[in-house]
């Protein structure tokens, strides 16, 4: 059974983006030519690998198996790629980076900018997620390094820390919570929130805490983007759980920082692979980069 690395590669970047046409799209190729090699891979797989829907695709069973082992063998080709770089001029390759929604909105862009200026042989494919789900897609291969909190299962991975991280309410001048020194997070339910969409990771992090605490999360309005939601908070259209970060980095618009009586709020974030004698060249020059990058983050109150 004989697998072409274009047919596979095509295949994660249709199942990734649930439709024939955007995967064509990403790997440059017509409709009709990427409909061809996904059918050729199903012959030579000998069973249907993706279902088709009215609206799109999914991966059969099959297709998600097959899925799953194809980014780990490219996983592995970027890698020898990479090690090949390296006798040449310069590292070269790509590296998968996932991050939760903290640290890829607080703490990764002034570093991921100043890498890519460093490197410009290295391309960088970063996604959110959840912690759990980072920590899992390093552990089966799906990904080169991960950046998650700490309550994830970093059980067989290799790990460094990376930053603090601490959530806080955030509350608009006037607000009936303004002036307390500390909130518990019940308590906060009984307002209304601004909060980010469903799809990210830190929006199912604190509604999965609501859910615990007995309580719905009253959304006014969801938004995309940190500094959006900071900018309706201070309009008054309701409060938001945010990072500390935004206290210090933030403009002079009045929004009171009140922390939280939560354990879960305060958190380590941290570098995650299966191991760093496994990663390419690439992607062991920027975990070098970014395990150098450890400053204490400023805690609530202090």
């Amino acid at each position: 059974m004989h697998f072409d690395l274009t047919d596979l590669r095509l295949l994660v970047w249709v199942v990734d983006a649930g439709s024939i046409t955007a995967g064509a799209g990403r790997a440059c190729l017509s409709l009709s030519s990427a409909s061809a090699r996904i059918a050729g891979l199903e012959r030579e797989a000998g069973v249907r690998l993706l279902a088709r829907r009215h609206r799109g695709v999914t991966a059969t069973p099959a297709g998600r198996v097959v899925y799953d082992r194809a980014k780990i063998i490219l996983g592995h080709a970027a890698q020898l790629s990479g090690e090949l770089s390296a006798f040449t001029q310069g590292i070269k390759g790509q590296v998968r980076l996932l991050a939760n929604t903290v640290a890829l909105g607080q703490f990764l862009p002034g570093p991921l900018c100043d890498f890519l200026r460093l490197h410009p042989g290295v391309d960088i494919e970063l996604d959110e997620l959840p912690s759990e789900e980072i920590t899992r897609a390093v552990a089966c291969g799906a990904a080169d390094i991960g950046i998650a909190a700490d309550h994830a299962d970093f059980s067989g991975l290799e790990i460094l820390p990376f930053r603090q991280d601490c959530l806080v309410l955030a509350v608009p001048p006037g607000h009936a919570l303004e002036r307390r020194r500390r909130v518990s997070f019940s308590e906060a339910l009984d307002h209304e929130f601004i909060g980010l969409p469903e799809d990210s990771a830190l929006a199912r992090h604190i509604e999965g805490h609501a859910i615990r605490a007995g309580k719905t999360l009253r959304l006014r309005a969801r938004v995309r983007g940190l500094d959006n939601i900071r900018r309706m908070v201070a309009g008054g259209a309701g409060i938001a759980i945010l990072p500390i970060a935004m206290a210090a980095n933030g403009p002079d618009d009045g929004v009171a920082f009140i922390p939280l009586d939560e354990n879960w709020t305060r958190r380590q974030l941290r570098i995650a692979m299966r191991s760093r004698l496994d990663l390419t060249p690439a992607a062991k020059k920027l975990v070098e980069f970014l395990g150098a990058l450890n400053p204490q983050a400023p805690t609530p109150g202090g």
